[in-house]
């Protein structure tokens, strides 16, 4: 029984403050030992902060600490590692150009002046298979998938002795399939005694992971150690974001209108000059949402860069309203309002260090009132960012803040506030909602339905099938960089099995089932 199980950590009345706010407000939280307990709250609601304190990086205003029993003072993530935490952080912190075990070794004591390589192949090789981590202790970093690379972290923190676990979003950067991976490696490590502190706003992955939940709700617990066999996807969720969450919505009737994207015979390379699409043919019509689903890696994004002009193509042509996307140059593209929202929000769609004011107004800085001539008009600038955050429900004290140091959920809004407003027919969207909390994800998903119900046409590329599903009039299906085939009911078995390279015409009907076959 879980409940039988000691404790191996004990977090009392912890209180962290930043200038102008409280992070945690009188927290609890414990860990058992063998259990996976998830931190579940908002953007910004203090689970980062709260674990943060846990692996050293912070130290709490008020508070006590105990781990196994005994009360400690982690002054540093190395004091917290001597008492057997580590954190494996969402953005992970591997050298590419070093192999797995180097990288695994890099910044311990020993060895010190001589490196047997294949005497420390062997060993981590050894502790992968015993905790189901399994990749090839000789390979370079920067050759791994981005599971692999999830591996390496958490073997890097098991070869520290670490028996406590923080994982910060651990799902956020995976595909399905490496998500079921994931959960198989976490309940191999908890059957051999470790114990997960998993923090995520995923509610079914939670439901379906975690032993018990603690909520967290700006700064304060709304719900404490409570046993994830006891609550629902809804009650999780009202008790993120206190109040309801739809996780469905009545759509308008599609009103298609006139062709605004139309993408033809289009082939194109990735960054090592492969073929990334081949022969890709599909349209978007103004009054829709048109959704691509596929498993990560099979074309999606460059087709996201193409329709944008961010990437060349090697044959084919793009037609976006009256721009040939092929002839025309990146500024094109934003003087025909194509709308643009990455994937990566971080490094590609913002400057980290740039102010939100200056983020907002990439689009149009070179134009009237934004500039006058060859200079930027200040007041314009914060008139015109300040409209944007009241009009986007942007989070942030101030419009001078740095963009990186918001939450997930408000860098998206500030986005989608540059993107919008600057949009006149065609909405290009990279997993627009990945790594963001449910309440986030809502207000999200109605800016986009927005979009489609005022006659724009929308391009919604995600690797979350529901969310393709639930807001999707048409969805493509790609693999390998080729279209798999078109549905426009949904079809959830039709969708798996072309994302997984069976063209539309080639998958049988499924054959209805009569009284005998359903006994």
């Amino acid at each position: 029984m879980l409940n039988d199980r000691p404790y191996v950590v004990e977090m009392k009345g912890i209180r962290k403050e930043f200038p102008g706010m409280v992070a945690n407000d009188n927290v609890d939280f414990s860990l058992r030992q063998g259990e996976i307990h998830t931190l579940l709250g908002e953007n910004g609601a203090g689970k980062s902060t709260l674990m943060n304190i846990l692996a050293g990086l912070y130290q709490p205003n008020a508070g006590s600490i105990k781990v196994h029993g005994k009360p400690v003072v982690l002054k540093s993530p190395k004091s917290a590692m001597q008492e057997g935490i580590g954190m494996i952080h969402q953005h992970f912190m591997l050298v590419p150009t070093q192999t797995v075990t180097e990288n695994i070794l890099l910044g311990l004591d020993e060895p010190r002046f001589v490196m047997n390589l294949k005497k420390y192949d062997k060993i981590i090789h050894d502790l992968g298979v015993e905790n189901n981590l399994e990749v090839d202790p000789s390979a370079y970093v920067w050759q791994l998938t981005v599971g692999e690379q999830q591996r390496v972290e958490i073997l890097k923190m098991l070869y520290r002795g670490c028996d406590i676990l923080i994982m910060d979003e651990p799902t956020a950067v995976l595909a399905p399939q490496e998500i079921e991976v994931l959960f198989n490696t976490l309940r191999t490590m908890t059957a051999h005694g470790k114990s997960i502190i998993f923090i995520s706003h995923k509610l079914n992955e939670i439901l379906e992971i975690a032993d018990r939940v603690t909520v967290l709700r700006q700064g304060k617990i709304t719900a404490c150690d409570v046993s994830t066999k006891d609550i629902t996807r809804h009650d999780l969720a009202s008790l993120m974001v206190g109040r309801k969450v739809i996780f469905s919505f009545d759509k308008n009737p599609c009103k298609c209108g006139c062709q605004i994207l139309d993408v033809k015979n289009v082939s194109a390379l990735n960054d090592k000059g492969l073929p990334a699409l081949r022969d890709v043919t599909m349209h978007v019509c103004c009054g829709e949402i048109v959704g691509i689903a596929g498993v990560a890696g099979n074309g999606q994004t460059i087709l996201a860069d193409c329709v944008t002009g961010m990437r060349p193509t090697t044959a084919g042509t793009i037609k976006a309203g009256n721009l040939d996307i092929g002839n025309s140059t990146i500024k094109d593209a934003i003087k025909e309002g194509i709308a643009y929202i990455p994937e990566d929000r971080h490094h590609v769609a913002t400057a980290g260090n740039m102010s939100v004011a200056n983020n907002v107004i990439m689009k149009n800085y070179d134009r009237e009132p934004i500039s006058q001539g060859w200079k930027m008009n200040r007041p314009a600038v914060r008139s015109y960012a300040e409209k944007l955050r009241e009009e986007y429900k942007i989070a942030i004290p101030t419009i001078d803040k740095p963009i990186r140091l918001l939450s997930g959920g408000n860098i998206q809004r500030a986005i989608l506030a540059r993107e919008l407003s600057n949009m006149k027919q065609l909405l290009v969207a990279v997993q627009p909602t990945r790594g963001l909390d449910v309440g986030a994800i809502e207000g999200i998903q109605r800016m986009i339905l927005a979009q489609r119900d005022a006659g724009a046409g929308v391009l919604l590329i995600s690797e979350e099938l529901e969310e393709l599903v639930t807001l999707s009039d048409r969805i493509y299906v790609m693999f390998e960089g080729q279209i798999m085939g078109e549905v426009a009911d949904g079809d959830i078995r039709k969708i798996g099995l072309m994302m997984t390279g069976t063209r539309l015409e080639d998958i049988p009907e499924e054959e209805p089932q009569t009284e005998k076959s359903a006994e």
